[in-house]
Formats: C-alpha cells, structure tokens, sequence
C-alpha cells in the first residue's frame, strides 16, 4: 500500500513532555500528568484518564480557589481545562489552528487569553485574573489567564503570528492578541475620532495599548472569538523573546 499519508509517522521523543507531531497536531507523551484544554484530545495510545478541572482548581488557597470559580462565573471566561494522567501519548489539536510552543524559565510570566491555550506542563502554576477597567468593550473578557514557573505550553493561533517588542506604542485589535509579558500595562483605548458621535465608524472603535518593556504576540485573525480582554493589568516579568516560539 502507497500513499504520502503514510510519511507522515508518529513523531518520537526519548521522554515526557510536549513536541509538534505536525503544525496542528501536539504530541504530549505524559507519565504523570498535565493540563488541556477540555475536548483537545483527538486520539492517545496507552492509559490515560481525563479529568475535569473546575475553576476551584491550580494553585493557592481556598480563598483563591473559590474567587476563581466566581470570576468564572461573572466572565464566562475560564479556561476549560482537563487533567490527563497516567502514561501514554496523547494527540491534541484545536479546529485546525497553527500551534506553537513557549518554554517558560521561571524568570517570565505570560498572560495569555484563554481561547489560545492548548494544553500546559503540571509545573507551571496558573490563574485567572480580573482586568481593571474591563467593561470598556462590549461583550469582553473580564479575565485572562497567567501563567508562570518554570515548563512549557502549547499555545493556537489562527495563522502564523507575529512577535513584537513593545518598546514603543503598540495597539493590537483586541481580537488578535494571543498572549503577551504579564508585566505590561495593558489599556483599552478608542480609536474613533468625531465619526463616531455621529453614527459613523471604521470599523475599530477599540484597541489594546501595550505600554512596558516585553512583547506582545498577534495572530493574522480578527476572529469574534478571540481576546477581547482590556484593562490595566501587571503582574511577573517580560523577557523571554528570544525563544518565545522556538523549540526546547
């Protein structure tokens, strides 16, 4: 039997952990656990069992578990994470989208908007933090995701995405922003001069201002579905450019 589908054979790794089976397929050979998105496993071989993570769940104190689980409510912007444990491979992949991995060295931290995230390694801690000043843009998130520590995600993006420094004024539509340094001050800001106090627009009544020194990452997608999040948000710390969609 001949057919070019069959180049296309199980990517190996000598260990646990993430690898890019093909530019839409992730590879996650797990013996313990980590965390997915709920619904992200298209086929694993060996045993896994896959466990839903509330809001409750991920680190810190009851306290902080319960304010998640009501942030999550209010928002309607949790991520929808399962835990897979056990030993096997697992195959996750998004609606087709492009997916890239971010190794994080404990140095960083990275806000990542929710829809964005794929799956990540147990060892990073995450959670989910309130923007200030998020009512600013109808049907926004209120919350966006934080991740630190030291292990990698895998992260979509529809298309391949663009990597810029904020070392100067920098706006992104709300809708394309994939995940930026979590130490940046983040705003929304119109960008309709007179036009819009008479009924005439654009077409981008609203930005996201990136202010600080760190990067923000933009997909080519101005997709309804996307981010959204606005605000003034700072937390972690901003340099891992250098080998933000490079492999291990």
């Amino acid at each position: 039997m001949r057919s070019e589908i069959f180049s296309n054979t199980e990517q190996q790794v000598p260990g646990p952990g993430f690898v890019l089976q093909n530019a839409k397929l992730l590879k996650a050979t797990v013996n313990g656990e980590f965390y997915a998105r709920r619904g992200a496993m298209v086929a694993y071989q060996g045993n896994a069992r896959f466990e839903y993570q509330g809001m409750t769940s991920g680190e810190g104190t009851m306290k902080d578990k319960l304010m998640r689980a009501a942030k999550g409510a209010i928002s309607g912007e949790g991520v929808p994470l399962m835990k897979v444990v056990g030993q096997a491979e697992v195959f996750l992949a998004d609606k087709a989208a492009d997916i890239f991995l971010i190794d994080l060295d404990g140095s960083d931290a990275l806000s990542i908007n929710g829809t964005n995230i794929l799956a990540f390694e147990s060892t990073l801690k995450y959670d989910i933090r309130m923007i200030t000043n998020a009512g600013a843009l109808a049907g926004a998130g209120l919350f966006n995701t934080i991740l630190q520590g030291t292990g990698r995600v895998a992260i979509t993006s529809k298309g391949t995405p663009v990597v810029l420094e904020t070392n100067q004024p920098t706006f992104v539509d709300p809708n394309a922003a994939i995940c930026w340094s979590a130490n940046l001050n983040v705003q929304a800001v119109r960008s309709e001069g007179m036009g819009a106090f008479f009924g005439r627009t654009g077409g981008e009544q609203w930005q996201m201002n990136f202010a600080g020194p760190g990067f923000v990452v933009v997909q080519p997608s101005e997709d309804a579905a996307g981010i959204g999040q606005t605000g003034t948000q700072q937390s972690g710390g901003g340099g891992m450019l250098g080998g933000l969609l490079g492999g291990r």
